[in-house]
């Protein structure tokens, strides 16, 4: 009998965000589901992908200057940019065999911009 493939799993945190940017001539001020997405193959002795207390804490650390600001006077160019800078500043923070996966803003009217790892 052959052995049952592997079983990969996934799982997500999500906080608020609340930010302005400028598109053209026009400002944009957008709220935001911020989604992180994490997988694994399996899932720990738990039965859990991964223990997000880490996760939720710099996620935090992450958003918490920037919420009801203007994305301009963080460096950031809009949404996008935003997206890309947590998926580099989040792996760290994702203990293996768990790994990032994806990083979603998902604004008011359900339009949904992702980077995945």
């Amino acid at each position: 009998m052959a052995p049952a493939p592997a079983l990969h799993f996934e799982a997500a945190v999500t906080r608020p965000l609340s930010v302005v940017f400028q598109t053209g001539d026009r400002w944009e001020g957008h709220d935001y589901t911020v989604e992180v997405i994490t997988t694994r193959q399996g899932l720990d002795g738990f039965d859990v992908v991964v223990d997000f207390r880490d996760l939720e804490a710099a996620l935090d650390r992450s958003l918490a200057p920037l919420q009801g600001r203007l994305l301009s006077e963080v460096g950031l160019a809009g949404p996008l940019a935003l997206a890309q800078r947590l998926l580099a500043e989040l792996p760290p923070f994702v203990a293996a065999p768990a790994r990032l996966r994806e990083v979603a803003l998902t604004d008011g009217r359900g339009r949904r911009l992702a980077v995945q790892a």
